[in-house]
């Protein structure tokens, strides 16, 4: 993976105009958006940063506490949105690479880091891990870098990948990377490299391995298509799935808790991208099981979310977010947001996402262009905004 500074690409889209605050019933305020043509960047490195929506052919920054648009910025048709970790900036995934987002000030910079195929980020322990499918190279830096320099890409440590495919790496505190195996055929497992890039140990017992998720103690999860596979102390251990065909693609984490929920598949031939199944893994018992979820709740990989006191909040097709003890599975509560919705066809296509920062949960609602802003200790809807198109993809700086 080569770095390169490209000219020209922060430029702002032409069109920006009044947003509306909603409140949760009805009703709105119109509130005078800042024009960001004529927002200058802040000479604080640690000015807050704020929450982006991809929408189609663009971007929209916006503040996290009003939920003010803030900025809008051309992009490609669909992109992917990725935090860095430092609370400032976010990784937009473009054909040229990731390219940063500034959202405090807000800024869609020239700086890529360049990728053939730019694909899943990582952040942990003060290092944030760039993976790019199209060489399954692993770049490395220093999460807090671009706060100290936000004028050129921050040094990096790059581990060459052996075949491409889409994959995923992690470093863990001690300087071990851990980074998926595969080629253009399939995916089969984890290896483990340490600081000098040798490997240390691998399993290859993890088939269509993908997402990872780092819980208390290290405890790093990857999702399998019959389980999933644990690298804890130096070593794997694989949960094997109660079903013959039993996908997780997706782990649910906080690092403070260790327990882990992953999405859950059991159909291969299942049409379109609602799951009604999660699986629930205890990295310190060593425990894994598949449960199904109460009748009428049903979710995508956007749909799951940790929270306070590291619950984990489900935003189903009733339009309504379940919180759910991570333990159990047991739904300890119902907080109404958004209408009832139905699966996207394609796991791309616009559908309603949720994402945590803190006690808020922001939740998308593409039917009606909104975005909301819900304290997850109460299930209030504290403050809404009309964007300016329909939201796909969503990140928290």
């Amino acid at each position: 993976m080569r770095l390169r500074h490209v000219p020209g690409k922060g430029a702002l889209a032409a069109a920006v105009g009044a947003a509306l605050l909603a409140t949760a019933c009805s009703g709105s305020d119109e509130q005078t958006v800042t024009d960001p043509t004529t927002v200058s960047p802040s000479a604080d490195a640690s000015a807050e940063g704020g929450i982006a929506v991809a929408i189609e052919n663009g971007l929209v920054v916006l503040d996290g506490e009003s939920l003010e648009i803030r900025g809008e910025f051309d992009s490609e048709e669909f992109t992917r949105l990725n935090a860095v970790g430092d609370g400032r900036h976010l990784l937009v995934t473009t054909t040229g690479g990731f390219q940063v987002l500034d959202t405090a000030t807000p800024e869609l910079t020239d700086l890529v880091f360049e990728a053939e195929t730019p694909a899943h980020v990582v952040r942990h322990h003060g290092k944030t891990v760039l993976y790019d499918d199209g060489t399954s190279n692993t770049v490395v830096f220093d999460t807090d870098a671009l706060l100290t320099n936000n004028d050129e890409l921050p040094s990096t440590r790059m581990v060459p990948g052996d075949e491409a495919h889409h994959g995923v790496s992690i470093v863990l505190e001690d300087g071990t990377l851990l980074t998926t195996i595969g080629n253009a055929d399939g995916r089969t497992g984890v290896r483990a490299l340490d600081t000098d890039s040798n490997e240390v140990t691998r399993s290859e017992e993890c088939p269509g391995v993908h997402g990872e998720g780092t819980a208390a103690d290290e405890a790093v999860v990857f999702g399998c298509e019959d389980g999933a596979l644990l690298y804890h102390d130096g070593a794997f251990e694989k949960f094997t799935a109660p079903d013959e065909y039993g996908r997780m693609g997706n782990a649910y984490v906080s690092e403070t808790s260790p327990l882990i929920i992953g999405d859950y598949k059991n159909d291969p031939d299942a049409e379109g991208s609602l799951l009604h199944m999660v699986a629930l893994i205890d990295t310190e018992s060593h425990t894994y099981e598949a449960i199904e979820l109460p009748d009428g709740i049903e979710y995508t990989w956007r749909g799951i979310a940790r929270g306070p006191n590291d619950q984990a909040y489900v935003l189903a097709t009733d339009g309504s977010i379940y919180v759910m003890d991570p333990a159990t599975g047991e739904m300890r509560g119902r907080y109404p947001v958004i209408a009832p919705w139905e699966g996207p066809d394609e796991w791309q296509n616009p559908h309603p996402a949720i994402v945590v920062d803190g006690d808020i949960g922001y939740v998308t609602e593409p039917a009606s262009n909104t975005i909301h802003a819900v304290d997850l200790t109460t299930g209030v809807i504290v403050k809404s905004t009309e964007l300016p198109d329909q939201p796909n993809e969503i990140a928290v700086a």
